[in-house]
Protein backbone atom coordinates (compact mmCIF):
# COMPACT_ATOMS: atom_id res chain seq x y z
CA UNK A 1 0.00 0.00 0.00
CA UNK A 2 1.43 3.15 -1.05
CA UNK A 3 2.04 6.10 1.39
CA UNK A 4 -0.23 8.60 1.78
CA UNK A 5 0.52 11.96 0.45
CA UNK A 6 1.62 15.17 3.46
CA UNK A 7 -0.80 17.16 4.39
CA UNK A 8 -0.29 21.10 2.59
CA UNK A 9 0.97 23.25 5.23
CA UNK A 10 -1.46 25.90 6.21
CA UNK A 11 -1.04 29.35 5.02
CA UNK A 12 -3.03 31.51 7.05
CA UNK A 13 -4.91 34.46 4.88
CA UNK A 14 -3.99 33.10 1.54
CA UNK A 15 -5.61 31.64 -1.19
CA UNK A 16 -4.87 28.78 -3.75
CA UNK A 17 -6.31 28.11 -7.04
CA UNK A 18 -5.72 24.30 -7.89
CA UNK A 19 -7.22 24.67 -11.61
CA UNK A 20 -10.57 25.52 -12.89
CA UNK A 21 -13.01 26.91 -10.34
CA UNK A 22 -11.44 24.98 -7.85
CA UNK A 23 -9.91 27.69 -4.73
CA UNK A 24 -8.57 26.49 -1.23
CA UNK A 25 -8.78 29.22 1.41
CA UNK A 26 -7.01 29.44 4.92
CA UNK A 27 -8.50 32.27 6.64
CA UNK A 28 -8.89 32.78 10.02
CA UNK A 29 -7.26 29.25 11.00
CA UNK A 30 -9.82 27.20 8.79
CA UNK A 31 -9.23 25.67 5.68
CA UNK A 32 -12.04 26.08 2.89
CA UNK A 33 -12.07 24.67 -0.34
CA UNK A 34 -14.69 25.83 -2.92
CA UNK A 35 -16.01 23.53 -5.98
CA UNK A 36 -14.16 21.12 -5.80
CA UNK A 37 -12.53 19.77 -8.67
CA UNK A 38 -9.92 17.28 -8.67
CA UNK A 39 -10.86 14.85 -11.63
CA UNK A 40 -7.66 13.82 -14.03
CA UNK A 41 -8.54 15.12 -18.02
CA UNK A 42 -11.88 13.23 -19.54
CA UNK A 43 -14.92 14.16 -20.96
CA UNK A 44 -18.38 14.33 -19.25
CA UNK A 45 -20.78 14.36 -22.51
CA UNK A 46 -20.60 17.83 -23.46
CA UNK A 47 -18.05 19.28 -21.05
CA UNK A 48 -14.15 17.97 -21.40
CA UNK A 49 -11.96 18.82 -18.54
CA UNK A 50 -8.45 19.29 -20.17
CA UNK A 51 -6.15 19.31 -17.16
CA UNK A 52 -6.30 18.07 -14.01
CA UNK A 53 -5.61 19.28 -10.55
CA UNK A 54 -1.97 21.37 -9.34
CA UNK A 55 -2.47 19.61 -6.02
CA UNK A 56 -4.63 16.46 -5.37
CA UNK A 57 -7.43 16.29 -2.67
CA UNK A 58 -5.55 14.40 -0.07
CA UNK A 59 -3.61 17.28 0.52
CA UNK A 60 -6.33 18.90 1.65
CA UNK A 61 -8.03 15.83 3.63
CA UNK A 62 -7.84 18.44 6.87
CA UNK A 63 -10.66 20.78 4.92
CA UNK A 64 -13.39 22.61 7.44
CA UNK A 65 -15.52 23.61 5.31
CA UNK A 66 -16.46 22.81 1.83
CA UNK A 67 -18.57 25.46 -0.55
CA UNK A 68 -20.53 24.76 -3.43
CA UNK A 69 -21.57 26.74 -6.11
CA UNK A 70 -23.92 24.03 -7.54
CA UNK A 71 -23.49 20.40 -7.43
CA UNK A 72 -25.00 20.14 -11.52
CA UNK A 73 -22.39 20.63 -13.70
CA UNK A 74 -19.22 18.43 -13.86
CA UNK A 75 -16.43 21.85 -14.02
CA UNK A 76 -17.81 22.81 -10.45
CA UNK A 77 -17.76 19.18 -8.96
CA UNK A 78 -16.62 16.11 -10.58
CA UNK A 79 -16.76 12.98 -9.43
CA UNK A 80 -13.64 13.19 -7.12
CA UNK A 81 -14.27 16.70 -6.23
CA UNK A 82 -17.60 15.48 -5.25
CA UNK A 83 -16.58 12.19 -2.87
CA UNK A 84 -13.78 14.78 -1.13
CA UNK A 85 -16.39 17.17 -0.15
CA UNK A 86 -18.97 14.59 0.83
CA UNK A 87 -16.20 13.65 3.43
CA UNK A 88 -15.75 16.90 4.68
CA UNK A 89 -17.34 18.17 7.62
CA UNK A 90 -19.41 21.15 6.30
CA UNK A 91 -20.68 21.32 3.02
CA UNK A 92 -22.57 24.64 2.22
CA UNK A 93 -24.32 24.97 -0.92
CA UNK A 94 -27.81 25.80 -2.78
CA UNK A 95 -30.92 24.92 -1.26
CA UNK A 96 -31.58 22.28 -3.96
CA UNK A 97 -28.29 20.59 -4.09
CA UNK A 98 -28.52 20.17 -0.23
CA UNK A 99 -31.50 18.26 -0.86
CA UNK A 100 -29.71 15.88 -3.57
CA UNK A 101 -26.11 15.69 -1.30
CA UNK A 102 -27.45 14.78 2.35
CA UNK A 103 -25.24 15.28 4.82
CA UNK A 104 -22.83 17.07 5.68
CA UNK A 105 -24.52 19.43 2.96
CA UNK A 106 -27.01 22.46 4.28
CA UNK A 107 -28.44 24.26 1.59
CA UNK A 108 -28.57 28.22 2.22
CA UNK A 109 -31.13 30.64 0.12
CA UNK A 110 -29.87 34.01 -1.29
CA UNK A 111 -28.71 36.53 1.93
CA UNK A 112 -28.81 33.46 4.31
CA UNK A 113 -25.96 32.90 6.91
CA UNK A 114 -24.09 30.29 8.70
CA UNK A 115 -21.46 30.74 11.35
CA UNK A 116 -18.71 28.72 11.96
CA UNK A 117 -16.00 28.65 15.06
CA UNK A 118 -12.78 29.62 14.49
CA UNK A 119 -9.77 28.09 16.83
CA UNK A 120 -8.64 31.55 17.87
CA UNK A 121 -12.26 31.72 19.79
CA UNK A 122 -13.84 34.25 17.29
CA UNK A 123 -16.47 33.08 14.06
CA UNK A 124 -16.30 33.31 10.11
CA UNK A 125 -19.51 34.19 8.56
CA UNK A 126 -20.30 32.18 5.23
CA UNK A 127 -23.70 34.48 3.74
CA UNK A 128 -25.40 33.08 0.56
CA UNK A 129 -25.85 35.56 -2.12
CA UNK A 130 -27.05 35.60 -5.54
CA UNK A 131 -25.69 34.42 -8.94
CA UNK A 132 -27.44 34.03 -12.20
CA UNK A 133 -26.14 31.55 -14.20
CA UNK A 134 -26.22 32.71 -17.80
CA UNK A 135 -28.14 36.15 -19.75
CA UNK A 136 -30.16 37.74 -17.78
CA UNK A 137 -32.48 37.44 -20.74
CA UNK A 138 -32.17 33.42 -20.17
CA UNK A 139 -35.05 30.90 -20.53
CA UNK A 140 -36.26 30.47 -16.84
CA UNK A 141 -36.88 27.04 -15.63
CA UNK A 142 -40.03 26.34 -13.41
CA UNK A 143 -38.10 27.48 -10.11
CA UNK A 144 -37.08 30.97 -11.62
CA UNK A 145 -33.38 30.33 -12.35
CA UNK A 146 -31.09 30.57 -15.19
CA UNK A 147 -30.13 27.16 -16.05
CA UNK A 148 -29.90 26.03 -12.60
CA UNK A 149 -29.79 27.13 -9.46
CA UNK A 150 -26.32 28.51 -8.21
CA UNK A 151 -25.23 30.63 -5.77
CA UNK A 152 -22.14 33.00 -4.34
CA UNK A 153 -20.40 33.32 -1.42
CA UNK A 154 -18.79 35.77 0.85
CA UNK A 155 -17.09 34.73 3.94
CA UNK A 156 -16.95 38.11 6.75
CA UNK A 157 -15.22 38.07 10.37
CA UNK A 158 -13.67 40.02 13.13
CA UNK A 159 -10.15 41.19 12.35
CA UNK A 160 -10.74 38.86 8.55
CA UNK A 161 -10.71 40.42 4.98
CA UNK A 162 -13.93 39.82 3.61
CA UNK A 163 -13.62 37.24 0.62
CA UNK A 164 -16.52 37.44 -2.21
CA UNK A 165 -16.71 33.82 -4.23
CA UNK A 166 -19.40 34.43 -6.97
CA UNK A 167 -19.97 31.01 -7.88
CA UNK A 168 -20.97 30.66 -12.10
CA UNK A 169 -22.51 34.63 -12.14
CA UNK A 170 -22.80 36.04 -15.47
CA UNK A 171 -24.89 39.13 -13.80
CA UNK A 172 -23.52 42.92 -13.17
CA UNK A 173 -26.43 43.17 -11.81
CA UNK A 174 -26.67 40.88 -9.75
CA UNK A 175 -22.61 42.16 -8.76
CA UNK A 176 -24.18 45.59 -8.45
CA UNK A 177 -26.76 44.36 -5.86
CA UNK A 178 -24.29 42.48 -3.89
CA UNK A 179 -21.65 45.59 -3.50
CA UNK A 180 -24.36 48.04 -2.21
CA UNK A 181 -25.55 45.40 0.42
CA UNK A 182 -22.13 45.12 1.48
CA UNK A 183 -19.85 47.14 0.54
CA UNK A 184 -16.40 46.61 1.79
CA UNK A 185 -15.14 43.48 -0.15
CA UNK A 186 -11.42 42.86 0.00
CA UNK A 187 -10.89 40.10 -1.92
CA UNK A 188 -13.10 38.70 -4.87
CA UNK A 189 -12.42 35.19 -6.18
CA UNK A 190 -14.44 35.70 -10.01
CA UNK A 191 -15.24 32.68 -12.20
CA UNK A 192 -14.55 34.45 -15.06
CA UNK A 193 -13.45 32.25 -18.37
CA UNK A 194 -16.63 33.30 -19.79
CA UNK A 195 -17.59 29.47 -20.52
CA UNK A 196 -20.36 29.07 -22.83
CA UNK A 197 -21.80 25.92 -24.23
CA UNK A 198 -23.17 24.69 -27.18
CA UNK A 199 -27.09 24.72 -27.69
CA UNK A 200 -26.98 27.32 -24.80
CA UNK A 201 -28.39 30.61 -24.85
CA UNK A 202 -27.23 31.16 -28.34
CA UNK A 203 -23.48 30.32 -26.77
CA UNK A 204 -23.35 33.85 -24.75
CA UNK A 205 -21.36 33.34 -21.88
CA UNK A 206 -23.14 31.44 -18.80
CA UNK A 207 -20.02 32.90 -16.44
CA UNK A 208 -18.08 36.33 -16.53
CA UNK A 209 -16.05 37.39 -19.32
CA UNK A 210 -13.23 38.79 -19.20
CA UNK A 211 -14.99 42.47 -19.93
CA UNK A 212 -17.28 42.06 -17.68
CA UNK A 213 -14.84 40.53 -14.85
CA UNK A 214 -13.13 43.59 -14.76
CA UNK A 215 -15.96 45.72 -14.50
CA UNK A 216 -17.28 43.45 -11.39
CA UNK A 217 -13.97 44.58 -10.37
CA UNK A 218 -14.82 47.81 -10.67
CA UNK A 219 -18.01 47.67 -9.42
CA UNK A 220 -16.76 45.94 -6.28
CA UNK A 221 -13.73 48.31 -5.20
CA UNK A 222 -12.12 44.95 -4.20
CA UNK A 223 -8.37 45.60 -3.71
CA UNK A 224 -7.59 42.08 -4.63
CA UNK A 225 -9.28 40.21 -7.55
CA UNK A 226 -8.32 36.48 -8.16
CA UNK A 227 -10.26 34.89 -11.22
CA UNK A 228 -10.67 31.22 -11.61
CA UNK A 229 -13.09 29.05 -13.94
CA UNK A 230 -10.64 30.41 -16.87
CA UNK A 231 -8.77 27.27 -18.20
CA UNK A 232 -8.51 23.73 -17.63
CA UNK A 233 -11.47 22.49 -19.51
CA UNK A 234 -12.38 23.34 -22.94
CA UNK A 235 -15.24 25.06 -23.04
CA UNK A 236 -13.54 28.46 -21.29
CA UNK A 237 -13.76 30.85 -23.67
CA UNK A 238 -11.24 33.40 -22.19
CA UNK A 239 -8.12 32.97 -20.41
CA UNK A 240 -5.45 34.75 -18.10
CA UNK A 241 -4.34 36.86 -20.76
CA UNK A 242 -7.69 38.11 -22.06
CA UNK A 243 -8.21 38.91 -18.49
CA UNK A 244 -5.02 40.52 -17.99
CA UNK A 245 -5.63 42.47 -21.08
CA UNK A 246 -9.50 43.61 -20.02
CA UNK A 247 -7.90 44.04 -16.59
CA UNK A 248 -5.02 46.67 -18.15
CA UNK A 249 -7.71 48.43 -20.35
CA UNK A 250 -9.83 49.27 -17.56
CA UNK A 251 -6.60 50.58 -15.18
CA UNK A 252 -7.18 47.87 -12.52
CA UNK A 253 -3.73 45.80 -13.23
CA UNK A 254 -2.89 46.79 -9.70
CA UNK A 255 -5.30 44.57 -8.30
CA UNK A 256 -5.09 41.89 -10.96
CA UNK A 257 -3.69 38.60 -8.66
CA UNK A 258 -2.85 35.54 -10.63
CA UNK A 259 -0.45 33.16 -10.24
CA UNK A 260 0.47 29.62 -11.19
CA UNK A 261 -1.66 26.92 -9.66
CA UNK A 262 -0.79 25.99 -6.54
CA UNK A 263 1.30 28.70 -5.37
CA UNK A 264 -0.47 30.69 -2.34
CA UNK A 265 -1.60 34.18 -3.03
CA UNK A 266 -2.30 36.80 -0.30
CA UNK A 267 -5.33 38.05 0.58
CA UNK A 268 -4.38 41.00 1.46
CA UNK A 269 -2.76 43.80 -0.92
Amino acid sequence: MGSRSPLLPRHDGSAMVVGGPTTVLDLGGLRIVSDPTFDTPQSYGYLTKTEGPAVTEDRFADVDLVLVSHDNHADNFDDRGRAFALTAPLLLTTTGGAKRLNSPAKGLAAWDTHGLRRPDGGELTVTAVPAVHGPEDGERDPDGEINCQVTGFVLTGDGLPTVYISGDNASIRTVTEIARRIPDIDVAILHAGAARVSGKFRERPVSLDSVRAAAAAAILSAPVVIPVHCDGWAHFTEGRDAIAHAFDDAGLTSVLAIADHGTWLPLKS
